[in-house]
């Protein structure tokens, strides 16, 4: 026993760690560390925008050495505990802590981190002047992707739908290529010293396609107008098509990840199903819905309870220490460790497309606070299942749920708890 304590607070610290740099939860010192961390990063670029102009590196420049510095440590500090914390993600629940470390160093996230804190260090390696490294400092503009919903949303958008983008970048160049050797063709004799190449003309041709026509380079001849013309139309739909790829693909992802919480979606929940009008408008409000695709970790075991979770759509698989249960439709859970504050004591994966409605423990507080009636039905469950609870519990589930659908494991392979 003795031995087996300095690993629990090991990593039950680990684990607190990075659920406050990742927002798996949502408590106040997640939400101190995340506006704390958003507000560095908007100085520091701030600092590093000002610092160009000579009047204001004149005057401030200790302020904005002090800005960089405390930069510089606390973005350290803070990549140092995400490569510490990187096992305990759930991408890199079923690696060595080796392993997930290693990916957490090959991400694209942990590259940009690393990036905004090597030209302070690179400056007194190689005794540099800071502003030499700028456009590396300004990568830490980006770190504000890490704490924004949409802008994730928005890179997995455009890394899923890649092959069609450079499908249209290669339409782009060739776009570019055709129109620059058909305008020297025909104009090289009449402007030699713009046209009188095919590189010559790129230029032409991209500001022509891009239509920003700089207007420094023009045909002068019937037939160089006659095909800056189709240029221009062509560069219209060129640039058309990127764009019309990244909004339907991202309108198709919002779709996919938040659906609207519907009156049936929650009137359809066991628990809510008794309720008045009025309070399941007020649950509405509360609700957070997502899509999660087939085989995707909802829930893992071991983590510190901050949702519970009913399902709207789909199927999940409940792995137990001693069997695998499925929930469907209208069954629910997670309440029982918000509510008892335990940690999770099994995984719960998606079957199968799952639409959840997920509502917070803060929200759940807030809304017990506000509507004592909803209060009172929750706990009068929690109390049922309590009863119907077994003097080990095998999960954070309602044990009748349990014993509706089980579903035994086979006695020669055990269910992959690894954390």
């Amino acid at each position: 026993m003795t031995q087996q304590t300095p690993r629990g607070w090991y990593h039950r610290l680990r684990r607190r760690v990075h659920h406050i740099l990742d927002g798996g939860v949502n408590d106040r010192a997640t939400r101190f560390v995340h506006r704390a961390l958003i507000t560095l990063v908007a100085l520091s670029v701030l600092s590093v925008v000002l610092e160009s102009v000579p009047e204001y590196d004149r005057r401030f420049r200790d302020l904005f050495l002090a800005i960089e510095r405390l930069a510089v440590g606390v973005f350290t500090i803070e990549y140092l505990l995400r490569l510490w914390s990187a096992p305990e993600h759930t991408p890199y629940s079923d690696c060595t802590a080796t392993r997930a470390r290693l990916a957490f160093i090959a991400s694209w996230f942990a590259i940009i981190d690393l990036l905004t804190v090597l030209p302070f260090y690179l400056s007194y390696l190689f005794s540099a002047d800071l502003r030499v490294l700028l456009l590396l400092r300004l990568l830490r503009f980006f770190k504000l992707a890490r704490y924004s919903a949409g802008i994730r949303t928005l890179i997995a958008v455009m890394e899923a739908e890649r092959k069609a983008l450079l499908a249209t970048g290669i339409l782009l160049f060739g776009a570019v290529l055709f129109s620059a050797a058909a305008i020297h063709l025909v104009e090289h004799d009449a402007q030699p010293k713009a046209f009188g190449s095919i590189p010559a003309a790129m230029w032409w041709a991209i500001v022509t396609i891009t239509t920003v026509g700089y207007g420094d380079v023009v045909p002068i001849t019937l037939a160089g107008r006659i095909i800056a013309s189709i240029t221009m139309v062509t560069g219209y739909v060129m640039l058309g098509l990127p764009v019309g790829i990244v909004a339907s693909a991202f309108a198709e992802e919002i779709h996919r990840r938040e659906f609207v919480v519907t009156w049936s979606m929650v009137a359809s929940v066991p628990l809510f199903r008794e309720l008045d009008a009025s309070a399941i408008a007020e649950i509405m409000r509360y609700l957070n819905a997502q899509s999660i695709p087939a085989g995707a970790l909802i829930v893992r075991r071991g983590d510190i309870a901050q949702s519970m979770y009913f399902i709207a759509e789909g199927e999940v698989e409940v792995q137990l220490p001693t069997q695998v249960v499925r929930l469907g439709v209208g069954q629910f859970f997670g309440e029982m460790a918000i509510l008892h504050q335990t940690p999770r004591t099994a995984n719960v994966r998606a079957l199968a497309p799952t639409k959840l409605l997920i509502l917070q423990a803060y929200d759940l507080q807030t809304l017990i606070a506000r509507n004592p009636v909803i209060g009172e039905c929750i706990r009068e469950v929690a109390a049922k299942r309590s009863e119907l609870a077994p003097e080990e519990p095998h999960g954070d589930i309602i044990e009748a749920e349990l014993e509706e659908h089980p579903v035994p494991v086979d006695e020669t392979t055990e269910p992959d708890l690894t954390p």
